[in-house]
């Protein structure tokens, strides 16, 4: 019996260490509906890889019909990510931003500075020809703690 609880004791920390040896731990699943196939952030040690996130309504994921709304709940759902990871917005090193229409880029940027204080992230922002379920703005993020 003793042997027999050795080797399940034994085999449990086996496929403990298999499990956590990537050392990723996925953040904010909520966000997104179950069976989507990307995790909302990964944590790789104290870096966080947070993904292109949409404006969605993290309850519905329905987008707002107000594109300064959309751009509000995009960054919201970027903190939201942050949070899990006990991280906030001023530990974020890079941005990367999608948009549809750069004619909007003012009203990013006025929305923008609401959540990103000095010092400022770098940024990339680019206008690209469509994005998933219709949205306008897509942003993505890469923070370390």
């Amino acid at each position: 019996m003793e042997k027999l609880i050795g080797c399940l004791l034994a085999a449990s920390l086996l496929l403990f260490s298999a499990s956590t040896k990537s050392g990723n731990t996925a953040v904010g699943a909520e966000l997104v509906p179950a069976g989507t196939p990307y995790s909302p952030g990964i944590l790789a040690g104290d870096t966080l890889y947070v993904s292109g996130l949409q404006g969605t309504d993290p309850k519905n994921h329905a987008l707002p019909g107000e594109f300064g709304q959309e751009v509000r709940n995009c960054l919201e759902n970027i903190g939201h990510v942050l949070n899990d990871a006990n991280m906030n917005y001023s530990d974020v090193a890079s941005v990367q931003i999608y948009l549809v229409d750069m004619s909007q880029f003012q009203e990013v940027n006025a929305i923008y500075k609401e959540y990103f204080k000095s010092p400022l992230p770098s940024r990339t922002t680019v206008q690209v020809a469509k994005l998933s379920l219709g949205a306008h703005i897509e942003v993505s993020a890469i923070a370390r703690k």
